[in-house]
């Protein structure tokens, strides 16, 4: 996951601000002309993109593509419900290094630390964590408002089928509903295995905010009230049943807390309620 976090240093300005504050763009131009090495290592800042929006983003667009690959990618980050926090690559291809003598091995584990480490509260080797996940997301939308519809990626990488940045978010967010949303056989995967949660009537519709999931089957996991930051799950999922990608091209930021007027129907919306 620290892999991925580059990524989320992203942030779009409207064109309009440069016009309101032509000071600010003075500023910016002498300190990008004085540090050239900077310039050329991100995404360069004066290049305007959809709706002559600027974005400030250490990746550029090649450097964007490769990380997104990654994630992208089922056999890497991608689970079916969300982004892992370490890449499903490592459960056949542990990374081990001898230091001092001594032998010491990184795996992917989908649920609990195996090791006590950290009083054995490390389980950031696998798990899907809901706060990473939505920094993600809030980083797609920013690109997707630079460079809209003509930037698209495959998703799942190696599936064929191409999205938007704006469909990519909506995906994940998609995947990370599906944990709490019941499936064709009725079952909620974030209660795993608990029968008493799963079937008994008076239980099954008290949904619980876990701490994080388990990276390939969505089963909470820790503590079970973790509202605080699983609970943005339900933030998600609104703003996607009540943007659209033409919207958000056109108000800019603005739009993630503008409802669309009009009826439509999202394909978060009445999934398995």
């Amino acid at each position: 996951m620290v892999g991925l976090l580059p990524l989320c240093a992203a942030t779009v300005f409207d064109g309009e601000l440069l016009q309101m504050y032509p000071e600010m763009h003075q500023r910016l131009r002498r300190f990008l002309e004085a540090r050239p090495e900077i310039r050329a290592a991100i995404h360069d800042p004066a290049q305007p993109g959809v709706a002559d929006r600027r974005l400030a983003s250490i990746l550029d667009e090649g450097k964007l593509r490769r990380v997104l690959a990654k994630m992208l990618d089922e056999k890497e980050f991608l689970s079916p419900y969300g982004l892992r926090s370490l890449s499903h690559y490592h459960a056949h291809h542990p990374y081990s290094i001898n230091v001092g003598g001594r032998d010491y091995c990184v795996t992917y584990l989908p649920a609990e630390s195996d090791t006590g480490m950290f009083g054995g509260n490390s389980n950031w080797r696998g798990p899907i964590w809901m706060p990473v996940n939505a920094l993600i997301i809030r980083a797609l939308l920013q690109y997707y408002m630079y460079y809209g519809d003509e930037f698209q990626i495959e998703c799942p990488t190696g599936s064929g089928h191409m999205m938007t940045l704006y469909q990519v978010a909506e995906e994940i967010t998609r995947r990370l509903a599906s944990i709490f949303l019941r499936g064709k056989d009725g079952r909620r995967p974030v209660y795993g295995g608990t029968r008493t949660f799963q079937d008994d009537p008076h239980w099954r519709d008290l949904i619980l905010f876990y701490e994080y999931f388990h990276g390939n089957n969505g089963a909470g996991l820790g503590a079970s009230h973790q509202t605080g930051w699983t609970g943005v799950i339900a933030r998600a999922m609104h703003m996607f049943a009540t943007m659209t990608p033409e919207r958000m091209l056109h108000l800019g930021k603005v739009a993630a807390v503008l409802e669309v007027p009009e009826p439509r129907t999202p394909r978060l919306a009445g999934v398995g309620t």
